[in-house]
């Protein structure tokens, strides 16, 4: 898939206010820091479509993005940020919830994981939180750049273990990615676009 043309269209924190074209959306959605606009700037091929930031936590409301003006990209706050306080975490949690609980357009979300890390508590709670939504995901690592690919196999591999032994039958669809040199990026592309062509030709609505 070539990206032609991506557009903000809104942020809020309201899934009844959510754009209502029934278009395909996939959701991207991380710990807070794991370069996630970064990812969709290079996924987009614009350098500042989505805000980057030392900051981390800057992602505070559901952010929906035309791309070629047949799907949307969402881009959701980060969980797992402390330094945001407690009302704050509540607020985030429930319009993300209720996001991934309502949202009809939804077709999948990538779950966003740097890949530097072991595997992390709160990555596999929000894991298992999809699976038992019932809502269709697959897992992106990111900053493949920053550590060598030995380091990367294992740390899938930890990952592949404790999510197999938290009774999924097999690892979920996953992509290895790096803003940095773009790694991934026509993989993660092409898997979205076969989605996209399956939901058009059959007609499928939401």
């Amino acid at each position: 898939m070539k990206i032609n043309t991506a557009e903000f269209v809104i942020s809020n924190s309201d899934v009844s206010k959510c754009p209502l074209e029934r278009i395909p959306e996939y959701a991207f959605i991380g710990r807070s820091n794991v370069g996630k606009s970064s990812l969709i700037n290079m996924l987009t091929g614009r350098n500042s479509l989505a805000k980057t930031s030392s900051r981390p936590g800057k992602t505070q409301l559901i952010n929906h993005f035309k791309i070629n003006n047949n799907w949307f990209l969402v881009d959701l706050p980060g969980y797992g940020y402390a330094k945001v306080s407690k009302k704050t975490k509540d607020i985030f949690q429930k319009f993300i919830m209720d996001y991934f609980e309502k949202r009809e357009q939804l077709v999948c979300a990538f779950v966003l994981i740097d890949i530097r890390l072991e595997a992390q508590k709160i990555d596999l709670e929000f894991i298992t939180y999809l699976g038992e939504t019932e809502v269709p995901f697959c897992i992106i690592f990111t900053k493949a750049d920053k550590i060598g690919k030995t380091k990367i196999d294992s740390h899938i591999a930890a990952y592949k273990k404790q999510i197999l032994a938290n009774n999924w039958e097999e690892m979920p669809p996953y992509f290895v990615t790096s803003s940095v040199d773009s790694t991934g990026k026509e993989q993660l592309l092409s898997y979205i676009a076969a989605i996209n062509e399956d939901i058009f030709k059959n007609n499928q609505g939401f």
